[in-house]
């Protein structure tokens, strides 16, 4: 039992709990309802037409461009950037064929089945992805599982004959890409 000192009666009291604890919630509720409505503003309730457009945003910020993708081979550091740009060229029809522009795949990549890959799975007989930039990822884990010993350019383009591609002229298709897109110097 609590007791509180009432000074004009000048004596103690029993402290009433139901109607202190009544009054004790109903300020917890005030201050919390208070607290919700003042955060209303701070968290966003978007329409459906408004998300999409937040999305086309931010699809258009990300959205392709040969810019982009020279950044991204950089970025992740490929090895041979002026080759692998060529390989992308040729293998999309400089960024038109329907494996590209369907599947986001640079490089007419076939879903892998023991390394690590961001393949979402096949379609149209080769891998698809959410994007350009994971097809981009995809081919960095590629180089990096099976070109760790390659060192130069002609490396390379040996492996690239030998394991890579169907074309027996895809070397020799490279090399003019390389050449006519001065694409080496674009990658110094």
């Amino acid at each position: 039992m609590f007791y509180f000192y009432n000074k004009e009666q000048a004596k103690f009291q029993l402290l009433n709990w139901k109607f202190y604890t009544t009054l004790l919630s109903i300020f917890i509720l005030t201050l919390t309802f208070i607290y919700k409505i003042g955060r209303k503003d701070q968290i966003n309730h978007y329409t459906p037409s408004e998300i999409e457009i937040i999305l086309s945003k931010i699809n258009d910020s990300i959205s392709f461009t040969p810019e982009r993708f020279q950044k991204e081979l950089e970025r992740l550091n490929v090895k041979f950037p002026h080759i692998v740009y060529a390989q992308s060229l040729l293998e999309t029809g400089y960024f038109t064929s329907n494996i590209f522009l369907e599947n986001h795949n640079l490089f007419g990549m076939k879903q892998a089945r023991i390394r690590v890959n961001t393949a979402k799975g096949t379609h149209n007989g080769h891998a698809y992805y959410d994007s350009w930039q994971e097809s981009v990822f995809d081919y960095a884990f590629y180089q990096c599982r099976y070109l760790p010993q390659i060192n130069n350019d002609e490396e390379y383009f040996q492996y690239l004959s030998q394991k890579y591609a169907e074309d027996t002229n895809y070397v020799s298709k490279l090399k003019q890409l390389i050449e006519s897109e001065k694409l080496k110097e674009i990658f110094k």
